[in-house]
């Protein structure tokens, strides 16, 4: 039997982006109750949202803002049910393009974080015995993408911190999983294609590489992650979902 999420209190990264919106949307609409971070963040970006909801800037790649943003979950919750790191960043240079500070940008906000967050957060999971932690990962995850060094290496540790912490805590009632995303219709697509010599080419070429021939809408990625924090998923942990358009299929 399924249960819904009301009442579950959800802290979720990048919440201010195209699918962080669109999943503090949808758990709001289920009656969970979420502390929703960002850099840039206000409760205005959510209309209609009640007393469900908090919101905290900070930057999940810093230890002092990601105690600001548990704390704040805490004291306006109770405790945390279940985490959604979300928060991303990209530059668009093979290797040796790339800059100490641009790696070190990209491993911070794309793996640091969920480290930082998870071990913030895992030891009150252990008290009550159950958690969900739910990490945006990419078909960069898995796959080699021209241009994404950092991005791909960034993404592909956070999907082995993922399966490491799945067999840690498998049998401690904390789940753990990735949504392997592929392209995405949000701001941080435009940004990546911005950074590459002609973007509208490009934006052509990454449609034309999923087999269903288009990007996803931000609710798409949004409703796989719900799954995934959902009891409809609870026999699955060190999971993936590939949410990609059949790209990592090929």
């Amino acid at each position: 039997m399924t249960k819904g999420l009301a009442g579950q209190r959800v802290v979720v990264t990048g919440a201010a982006g195209g699918v962080g919106r669109a999943l503090v949307g949808m758990l709001l609409r289920e009656r969970a109750r979420v502390c929703a971070s960002d850099v840039n963040i206000n409760i205005g970006m959510f209309p209609d949202s009640g007393e469900g909801l908090v919101t905290v800037a900070a930057d999940v790649s810093l230890v002092a803002d990601v105690e600001a943003i548990c704390v704040k979950a805490e004291t306006a919750f109770g405790g945390v049910d279940a985490l959604v790191s979300n928060a991303g960043y990209i530059v668009s240079k093979p290797a040796h393009e790339t800059t100490d500070d641009e790696w070190d940008a990209m491993m911070n906000v794309n793996a640091r974080s969920l480290f930082l967050l998870s071990r913030r957060l895992i030891p009150g999971m252990l008290r009550q015995r159950s958690g969900v932690i739910v990490a945006t990962g990419s078909i960069s995850s898995v796959v080699g993408l021209p241009g994404q060094a950092g991005y791909a290496a960034s993404k592909g540790a956070l999907l082995q911190l993922v399966r490491a912490m799945a067999i840690d805590y498998a049998a401690r009632g904390i789940r753990v999983n990735a949504v392997g995303a592929g392209s995405i219709d949000t701001p941080f697509l435009q940004r990546y294609l911005d950074g590459l010599p002609d973007p509208a080419a490009a934006k052509r070429e990454i449609q034309a590489a999923h087999p269903m021939n288009r990007v996803a809408e931000p609710e798409e990625i949004a409703s796989a992650i719900r799954f995934l924090l959902g009891s409809e998923s609870s026999f699955v942990t060190g999971h993936i979902l590939m949410a990609d358009g059949g790209y990592s299929a090929r």
